[in-house]
């Protein structure tokens, strides 16, 4: 059988025009391969802006209804609002008649305003900082020989 594919390949060889062809199918598979790569990415590209798009638009909407409630809210908090509510719940403006003070032992509605007193303490004060490149320098340089001898004990 050896010989018989020796004899093929021999008699037809690697002619010029054969290695154009096959070159020239080569290139146009590759071609096709990058193509389609090219089409997936493009794809998943556009289905990602899509979802990006839908996502936006679910946020702006959400936002334009919190909006929404805000200003209700907003609107149930007024002043008259409550004042139709108390009424509701039976609620009423009070006659001075009816108001009725209670005397509590101890408590002096006139007294002074009452601060506590600041603390008149110098701190003590914050040294200098005084060193300088080269003493620290000098500082780790020290730090490193004295490791280095209790290494060697």
């Amino acid at each position: 059988m050896s010989r018989w594919v020796q004899h093929t390949i021999g008699r037809r060889g690697w002619r010029p025009q054969n290695q154009a062809a096959v070159l020239l199918g080569l290139a146009l598979i590759l071609a096709l391969v990058f193509a389609g790569v090219y089409l997936s990415q493009v794809a998943s590209y556009a289905a990602t802006n899509r979802e990006i798009s839908a996502l936006i638009e679910e946020r702006d909407r959400l936002e334009f209804s919190n909006e929404q409630l805000r200003v209700e809210i907003a609107s149930l908090k007024t002043i008259p609002r409550l004042l139709e509510r108390a009424q509701q719940l039976g609620f009423r403006y009070a006659d001075p008649a009816e108001v009725q003070y209670m005397v509590i032992d101890g408590y002096n509605p006139n007294r002074d305003e009452t601060v506590v007193e600041l603390d008149h303490t110098i701190a003590q004060a914050v040294p200098q900082y005084e060193e300088t490149f080269g003493g620290w320098l000098q500082q780790q340089i020290d730090s490193l020989s004295r490791q280095f001898d209790s290494f060697g004990r």
